[in-house]
């Protein structure tokens, strides 16, 4: 079964390889037919505590690390311009 990779912007740097991520997530509404944004923090694991506040990273889904870490930043997000 293939990991999921999602795409979200670091919100908090202040643990030790740890970066909170936050994904925002984009769908029609079912009944008023408007499209409606979602967001989830998800915790990360940064081995070399490279991101810090503001990148834009892609996280990978991996083993459980701790308690509330299941993803791995996998890198830098590709943003278009």
């Amino acid at each position: 079964m293939p990991k999921r990779i999602l795409q979200g912007v670091v919100v908090s740097d202040k643990q030790d390889k740890t970066v909170v991520v936050k994904v925002e997530r984009r769908f029609l509404h079912p009944v008023m037919k408007k499209t409606v944004r979602r967001t989830k923090n998800y915790h990360a694991h940064d081995e070399k505590n490279a991101h810090k506040v503001g990148d834009q990273v892609r996280i990978e889904e991996s083993r459980p690390l701790s308690k509330l870490k299941n993803w791995v930043v996998v890198g830098e997000a590709v943003v278009k311009a």
